[in-house]
C-alpha cells in the first residue's frame, strides 16, 4: 500500500512538473506570437489556438505561423530590388509626372492612390497603353497563344497554377517551338501550386531550351510552412511590349464547356509602358528563384509608342517580403476615394478590420457598394468566414450578390466608372500578407465602363441577399461562421 501511494505521489509530481513546463512553453509561445505577428487578427487567431488546443495549437503555429525562411527570402530579394531601384528611380518619377500632367478626370481624382503606389513600391504611372479585358479562359488563352507565336526576342511567363491539361499542353508546345527558334523563354512556376508539372512537363521545357525554375522550392519536410509563402502572381510578358495578368491560371477548368462547372474569371492584356513594372517584378522574382542576375537591359522594355494607346496604367504589387501590405492599403485607398459607386468581385472575402472599416465608412457616406461573391466557395471554412462579414455590411447598406451560375474566381473592382482593378489578389489575409500578388490599376473610363457592364451582367446570374432574411438565420448557422472568422487568419 505504501509503495502504491509512493508511486502515485511520484506520478502526480511528474504530472505537475509537466503541467508547469507546458504552461511555461505556452506563455513563451504567446509572447512570441504577440511580438512577432504584424497582423492583430492573425495574432488573436494564433493565441486562441495555442491556448485552447493543447499541443496541437502550438504545432499549428510553428507549422504555419512562422516564416523560417522569410528573413532570408527578404534579404535575397531586397539586394536585387535596391540595385534596380537606384537605376530606375529618376525614370519612374519622370514617367509618372507626365501622366499626372494630363487633365484626365480618372487620374486627377485618384492622384493620391497613384502617389502612394509610386512612393511605396516605386511603381510608375504610365500613359499611352492599350488595355483589353479578357473574360474567362476561352477569351484569354487564344490571345496568349497568338502573342507567344509572334514573339521575337523573349517570353517571360510566371504562374501560380500551371497544369498539364489540354491548354497546358498547347502553351508548352508553343513555348518549346519559340525556344527552338532562338527566342529566350524564361518560365517561373510556383512549386506548390504547379506541383503536378514539376517532373515531366518541366523536363520537356528544359530539354527544348526553356529556362524553367520553381519559385521557393518545396521540400517535403518543410511543406507545411512553405504553403504560406507562395507566388500567386500570373504574369506573361512578350518582348517587353505586351503583358498579361489577372486571375486566370493555366488549367482546363478555366475554359468553359457545356456540362462542366462554369468558371467565371477575368484577365487583362496590356500593351505599352504599363508592362514595364510587370517586367521589373518578373526579373526580381527570376533573380531570386534562378540564382542568376538578369539585368534590366534595354531590350526588356519596349520604347515604341502603341497605336491608339489611351489608357493610364499602374501596377500594384506586394508580398511577405514587403514592408507594408501594399495591396490592402491600395484597396482601402480606392474604397476611400469612391464617391458614387463601387463594384467588387472576389472569390474569397475575408477582408479584415481595415477593409471592413473602409467599406462601412464609404457605404454610410452614400457610396453605392455592390459585392459579388460565390454562393459556394471551394473551401467550406473560407465560405463560413466570409458569411460572417455579410451582416455588418448589409446593415451599412452594402448590396451582396451570391453567384449562382458556377464559381466566380475574378478579382476585380470598379470605382465610379473611372478606375478599375484587375489582378491576382483576393480580398483576404492570405493575399494581403502571405502570398506574392499583383494588381493592375487602370485609370481609364472606357475600360472601367466595360468592366462595370461585365459586373452588371454577372449579377444577373446571382442571388441578392435580403438583409432581413439574412438577419433571421438561426443561431446554429451563424455561430460556426463567427468561429471560422476568428480562425480565418490561419487559412
Amino acid at each position: 500500500m505504501a509503495q502504491h501511494l509512493s508511486n502515485l505521489t511520484e506520478l502526480v509530481d511528474w504530472v505537475l512538473i509537466g503541467a508547469v513546463i507546458y504552461i511555461i512553453i505556452v506563455v513563451a509561445v504567446c509572447l512570441r506570437i504577440i511580438y512577432d505577428t504584424r497582423s492583430n487578427d492573425k495574432a488573436v487567431a494564433y493565441l486562441l489556438v495555442t491556448v485552447f488546443l493543447p499541443v496541437i495549437g502550438i504545432a499549428i503555429y510553428f507549422s504555419f505561423g512562422i516564416s523560417y525562411r522569410k528573413e532570408k527570402l527578404y534579404n535575397k530579394k531586397i539586394v536585387t530590388d535596391k540595385s534596380a531601384r537606384e537605376r530606375l528611380r529618376e525614370q519612374v518619377r519622370l514617367e509618372s509626372e507626365k501622366a499626372w500632367d494630363t487633365n484626365e478626370p480618372a487620374i486627377q481624382k485618384h492622384k493620391k492612390l497613384a502617389l502612394y503606389l509610386l512612393n511605396d513600391g516605386m511603381s510608375p504611372l504610365t500613359g499611352g497603353n492599350q488595355v483589353k479585358l479578357l473574360i474567362n479562359g476561352e477569351n484569354k488563352f487564344p490571345e496568349v497563344l497568338e502573342c507567344i507565336k509572334n514573339a521575337k526576342h523573349h517570353i517571360h511567363i510566371q504562374y501560380y497554377i500551371f497544369e498539364d491539361g489540354n491548354i497546358g499542353e498547347e502553351i508548352k508546345n508553343a513555348l518549346v517551338l519559340k525556344a527552338r527558334e532562338g527566342v529566350d523563354v524564361r518560365f517561373i512556376y510556383d512549386d506548390f501550386g504547379s506541383r503536378s508539372i514539376r517532373r515531366e512537363l518541366v523536363d520537356e521545357l528544359k530539354d527544348a531550351g526553356v529556362q524553367a525554375y520553381p519559385f521557393y522550392k518545396v521540400h517535403f519536410i518543410l511543406l507545411a510552412n512553405r504553403v504560406n509563402y507562395r507566388n500567386h502572381r500570373k504574369i506573361i510578358i512578350i518582348d517587353g511590349c505586351v503583358g498579361f495578368t489577372g486571375g486566370i491560371n493555366v488549367s482546363d477548368r478555366y475554359v468553359n464547356k457545356p456540362g462542366q462547372l462554369f468558371w467565371r474569371d477575368t484577365h487583362v492584356k496590356i500593351a505599352g509602358p504599363g508592362v514595364y513594372y510587370l517586367q521589373y517584378l518578373f526579373i526580381c522574382d527570376w533573380n531570386f528563384c534562378s540564382g542568376k542576375r538578369l539585368k534590366l537591359e534595354k531590350d526588356f522594355f519596349c520604347t515604341q509608342p502603341v497605336t491608339g494607346g489611351k489608357a493610364t496604367v499602374q501596377i500594384a504589387a506586394s508580398g511577405p517580403d514587403s514592408d507594408f501590405p501594399s495591396l490592402m492599403f491600395s484597396m482601402a485607398q480606392t474604397i476611400g476615394l469612391a464617391e458614387k459607386e463601387l463594384l467588387i468581385t472576389t472569390p474569397y472575402f475575408i477582408p479584415g478590420s481595415n477593409i471592413m472599416d473602409a467599406l462601412h465608412v464609404a457605404a454610410m457616406s452614400g457610396v453605392k457598394i455592390k459585392i459579388l461573391v460565390p454562393d459556394k466557395s471551394d473551401s467550406g471554412l473560407v465560405n463560413a468566414a466570409a458569411r460572417s462579414y455579410y451582416g455588418e455590411l448589409l446593415d451599412a447598406g452594402v448590396e451582396i450578390y451570391m453567384y449562382q451560375k458556377g464559381f466566380v474566381h475574378a478579382k476585380t473592382m470598379v470605382s465610379d466608372g473611372q478606375l478599375c482593378i484587375v489582378g491576382t489578389a483576393n480580398m483576404d489575409h492570405r493575399s494581403f500578407e502571405l502570398n506574392f500578388e499583383v494588381n493592375s490599376m487602370i485609370y481609364d473610363t472606357a475600360t472601367a465602363e466595360e468592366l462595370r457592364n461585365v459586373f452588371y451582367d454577372d449579377i444577373k446570374d446571382a442571388k441578392k441577399i435580403n438583409p432581413a432574411t439574412w438577419k433571421r438565420r438561426p443561431f446554429m448557422r451563424q455561430f460556426p461562421e463567427k468561429v471560422a472568422r476568428l480562425l480565418s487568419p490561419l487559412f
